[in-house]
């Protein structure tokens, strides 16, 4: 037998996905099965597989230990670095600079030090969180940017914030922009592009249409602002109305103007002149426009964080 007490980061799970997570070695049939003959309980009541946890409830496990062995303790964050550029703090949310050349997540590659292991070092250092104490939760990303683009990224320090955060991206509650430079002089000065974006699972590269080619293809908007020229390039402020890989990229090549740096989503060359080592485009500002109770984060409403002086970087 074993006792789990819920923690505050398990609260409004349901119990056969924390199970599943917690226990990775029971299947779900073995999990509805456990919970229709009592073998897994909570308050000591037999419960339905669509339960919510509540805080300090007691799990109550009557299963054989082989079972129950749990994934390997999860350590590979201590080797990371702990250094991070913070933009904001607070103890629900993180927001960081992320540097340009660094993975957001482990890639093929397994790289060790990507930014979520350096907030998840940083917090343990901190001791805002413990992955010893914690049944499921780890502290995770709420979007991503591509290793090559800098600029600003938002963690959650907890699930409730992790679960808004995620709802409020999803329906388009938080705003990002983005500075870019890309080749040619952009006319109209301003606009909005909408297109269809279809990815390639296996050469990880996207294709922007004027229609749907397939069931895989998903619309995409991209709200653009001319900022300035400089020579035979342009300075631009993106919008992301929706948020795909590899959109920004990959729909500004579909007009023909590429992000100076660009080596994916173009063929034609370009002056040595504008040559980068990689795409000229940063992650510069977030704003939250909650339409909604956003519930632990109401009072992130109507902020807005913004790098400083991020344009001359893609100068």
């Amino acid at each position: 037998m074993q006792t789990i007490l819920i923690n505050h980061n398990d609260v409004n799970q349901r119990i056969d996905n924390f199970i599943r997570k917690a226990y990775p070695k029971l299947s779900l049939g073995l999990i509805y099965r456990y919970l229709r003959i009592k073998r897994i309980k909570v308050n000591d009541r037999r419960i339905k597989p669509d339960y919510r946890l509540q805080h300090n409830d007691k799990l109550s496990i009557y299963i054989n230990d082989d079972l129950l062995s749990k994934k390997k303790t999860y350590t590979d964050f201590l080797l990371a670095p702990n250094k991070l550029d913070i933009v904001y703090e607070d103890k629900n949310i993180l927001l960081v600079n992320k540097p340009v050349g660094l993975v957001v997540h482990n890639d093929e590659k397994n790289k060790i030090d990507t930014l979520i292991n350096r907030i998840q070092h940083y917090l343990y250092e901190k001791k805002e969180w413990d992955y010893a104490k914690e049944n499921s939760f780890i502290p995770a990303l709420v979007h991503r940017i591509d290793r090559n683009t800098g600029g600003l990224v938002l963690a959650a320090k907890n699930a409730e914030s992790l679960r808004v955060l995620n709802e409020k991206i999803k329906y388009h509650e938080i705003d990002k922009y983005y500075l870019c430079r890309v080749h040619g002089i952009v006319k109209p000065k301003n606009g909005i592009l909408q297109d269809y974006l279809t990815r390639n699972l296996k050469t990880k590269i996207v294709k922007i249409t004027s229609k749907p080619i397939n069931d895989n293809s998903q619309s995409i908007i991209t709200e653009y602002r001319t900022i300035s020229y400089s020579k035979d390039t342009s300075l631009l402020q993106i919008k992301l109305i929706t948020g795909k890989t590899h959109q920004i990229r990959a729909h500004m090549a579909f007009i023909n103007h590429p992000l100076v740096g660009e080596q994916k989503y173009t063929t034609k060359t370009y002056s040595k002149a504008n040559l980068y080592s990689h795409q000229v485009l940063m992650a510069t500002k977030i704003v939250f426009n909650f339409r909604n109770d956003a519930g632990v984060l109401n009072y992130l409403n109507h902020k807005k964080f913004e790098l400083n002086d991020s344009d001359h970087m893609l100068k």
